[in-house]
């Protein structure tokens, strides 16, 4: 297996639950994308007078440039580490896009939360959506920066290590899980930790574990910020008891978290 990711790095994914990957993709791949992204914003790229709103919401995104800042070959090198050869879905579509606007208002959406990776009883209701022991469904959260985002342009906020605390939440809910909502109810009863930016330039991605606590926030600065929140979704789930006695560094996140 060819290897993009030291062993640094592959250590700093388990304990602390993400790794930094600059030059990821091309910063000429994340103008392609914004020119289109632009497109589909009822405001002038050129005019902050119209960026009357915090956050403007896009949905899924399937071309080419989408599609190739997804699948570069470095990132294909590392999902193959920290998922294992062949257990991820290459990712065929971009997105969901919070582009976030400089504003004074409270965009209204920066609780910490954990993803949710699978439905609940009611596919549409985003709240019942789950997540259990096993990641069902979902390898990683992946953030990709479209636009160059320093401390104020509403970098998403990381809870480092706390994707380990998360899994002692977990394990009780077995199979079924706990709700989005559920999930994020619990959050602050988890020990404190120490809180990391995802700052960097264009084509930077933060590889991130499913369980990993994180957060919006408003932006401060003075450019739009452009960042797709896209899973890499798991071909088979999650196995924390192996007689092989070998795990993914996804799997032994989860197994340092329940203390085996």
């Amino acid at each position: 297996m060819l290897k993009w990711l030291d062993n640094h790095q592959i250590n700093q994914f388990v304990r602390d639950g993400f790794v930094r990957i600059d030059h990821a993709f091309s910063p000429q791949t994340a103008e392609e994308a914004r020119s289109l992204l632009w497109r589909d914003i009822d405001a002038d790229p050129n005019d902050s007078a119209t960026w009357t709103k915090p956050v403007v919401r896009l949905g899924m995104y399937t071309q080419e440039p989408f599609v190739a800042a997804a699948n570069t070959e470095i990132l294909h090198r590392a999902f193959d580490q920290l998922v294992g050869p062949g257990n991820w879905i290459p990712c065929r579509s971009m997105g969901t896009f919070p582009v976030r606007f400089p504003s004074p208002d409270d965009p209204g959406d920066a609780g910490w939360h954990v993803d949710a990776s699978f439905p609940g009883t009611d596919p549409t209701h985003f709240f019942d959506w789950r997540i259990n022991l096993r990641s069902r469904g979902r390898a990683l959260l992946m953030l990709f920066l479209f636009s160059d985002v320093g401390e104020n342009d509403a970098p998403t906020r990381i809870r480092v290590g706390s994707h380990r605390d998360v899994a002692r939440l977990l394990e009780p809910a077995g199979e079924p899980g706990l709700s989005f909502q559920d999930l994020a109810q619990k959050l602050d009863t988890l020990p404190q930790h120490p809180e990391q930016l995802s700052t960097g330039k264009a084509g930077t991605v933060y590889l991130c574990h499913p369980f990993l606590v994180h957060a919006a926030q408003p932006h401060r600065g003075h450019e739009p910020r452009f960042l797709a929140q896209p899973p890499l979704l798991l071909r088979h789930d999650l196995e924390l008891e192996r007689t092989s006695g070998t795990y993914t560094p996804v799997e032994q996140a989860i197994r340092l978290g329940l203390g085996l």
